[in-house]
């Protein structure tokens, strides 16, 4: 089933410079960044869009202002080489968004404005036309003027009923219109908007959904989850893991998600929970700087295999482990710990449940490996999982080649099965102590631990 998506909204040209800082100005105590890369891409409601367009069932359109300037040309050239672009209005200019990153990080963010309005009377019929198609509209408001202009927000108002549509808000943009399937602002946008700005999160979103007569609102809360107000209690989804890098462009890719998958058919609890795992995963493989890739689409958990190549085409080291992690016990914890601060990310190798049933008897596996990886995925010590059936982690460990394995317990490198396949490759093991005691043997014995 392809599911057609109109995007309406404002875009923005974003640029990333990226370098290397290795000493300070002489006439100024600021950092001296060495220009490596360039890059462009589309930012506001054109990034959104471009999230969709880069799903096979998702058919996605574009209807924005576009400026008669050169950073619009750049623009538009990035764009339509994605996905349809219907333009039914001129903007007064093209605002552009420069980044200035070194080692992954932002050093300075510098910004072109142009004036929050369109210049001309937009094309309302080519508005009605895109809408009449789609399953789902999402307004991705960035503040340029097409979201609180009388004409557009009235055919908005009127389809809001219509089709599921939902809106993602800026605080200098446009209201959402009555009627909405669902409206996304952040912590920082909810608190902009809500009469008490000192509430809890979930009392904001319901207060929310009252002021925008909307069906439901769902107040994105950083790296914690999801605060979700429509029939009955508030809810609240929690984010997979912790990130703590660059979110830009979480809240597009959370909010373009929700409409696909209300577009679907989805329920909107549903769709959020299914926004919230795609935005996990899509932070993991890069987030922002993942974008272009041919093989970015909406997947729930990221694959061992992929994240090690991310890691490795930036320089990263990669730090795996294994194990049945049949009841996970403070030994576990404490392994995983120590793991992860050997490198820039950890991949835990794990043993099906055939493999633990033929190494501790036919009562194991206590839990069942999806509720394994569940668990061990929740973790942030954990960067992705995978799942090996042999009673050695070693054929995996060849096809993964991390740059370090790690192993719990008393025993010289050489002792281990997989030590010599590690070093094959130029790999390095490394034993870390298990904590006395721990051990879920003695736990299901019902042994005392210490």
């Amino acid at each position: 089933m392809i599911v057609r998506v109109v995007v309406i909204g404002d875009v923005l040209l974003d640029r990333d410079i990226e370098g290397d800082v290795h000493r300070v100005a002489p006439d100024a105590p600021v950092p001296v960044v060495e220009v490596g890369t360039v890059a462009e891409r589309a930012g506001g409601a054109g990034l959104a869009a471009i999230q969709l367009a880069n799903r096979p069932d998702v058919e996605v359109r574009l209807v924005t202002a576009l400026a008669d300037d050169e950073p619009a040309k750049r623009l538009s050239a990035l764009l339509t080489d994605r996905l349809t672009v219907t333009q039914i209005a001129t903007a007064p200019g093209t605002r552009c968004k420069t980044r200035i990153r070194s080692n992954g990080q932002s050093v300075l963010r510098m910004d072109i404005e142009a004036a929050a309005e369109i210049s001309d009377d937009p094309d309302l019929t080519l508005l009605e036309a895109e809408l009449e198609d789609a399953d789902a509209v999402l307004v991705s408001d960035y503040a340029g003027g097409l979201t609180t202009h009388p004409g557009i927000r009235s055919v908005l108002h009127r389809w809001a009923s219509q089709r599921a549509m939902v809106w993602d808000p800026h605080p200098r943009g446009g209201t959402p219109v009555p009627g909405l399937t669902l409206v996304t602002p952040n912590t920082s946008e909810a608190r902009a908007f809500g009469p008490d700005p000192r509430a809890p999160l979930d009392e904001l979103a319901g207060q929310l959904r009252d002021l925008w007569q909307a069906w439901a609102v769902a107040i994105t809360d950083g790296p914690n989850g999801v605060f979700t107000a429509s029939s009955g209690p508030v809810s609240f989804t929690p984010s997979p893991f912790e990130h703590h890098g660059d979110a830009c462009g979480a809240g597009d890719r959370f909010a373009a998600t929700v409409a696909a998958r209300l577009g679907a058919g989805a329920v909107v609890r549903t769709a959020i929970q299914d926004a919230v795992d795609d935005t996990a995963a899509w932070l993991r493989a890069g987030g922002v700087n993942a974008t272009a890739a041919p093989d970015a689409t909406a997947v729930r958990e990221l694959d061992a295999g992929e994240l090690i190549r991310r890691v490795h085409a930036t320089g990263g080291t990669v730090v795996a482990t294994g194990g049945c992690f049949d009841v996970l016990h403070a030994g576990h914890i404490a392994c995983l710990q120590a793991a992860r601060r050997l490198g820039d990310a950890l991949v835990v190798l794990v043993n099906s449940d055939a493999s633990v049933q033929r190494l501790k008897g036919a009562d194991r596996p206590v839990n069942p490996i999806a509720d394994r990886c569940r668990v061990l995925r929740s973790l942030r010590e954990v960067d992705a999982v995978a799942v090996f059936g042999g009673n050695d982690p070693c054929e995996l460990l060849d096809q993964l080649r991390p740059d370090v394995w790690v192993k719990g317990g008393d025993y010289a490198g050489e002792q281990l099965p997989e030590a010599q396949i590690v070093k094959s490759w130029g790999g390095r093991v490394v034993v870390v102590p298990y904590l006395d005691g721990r051990s879920t043997s003695a736990i299901l014995d019902g042994r005392k631990i210490g």
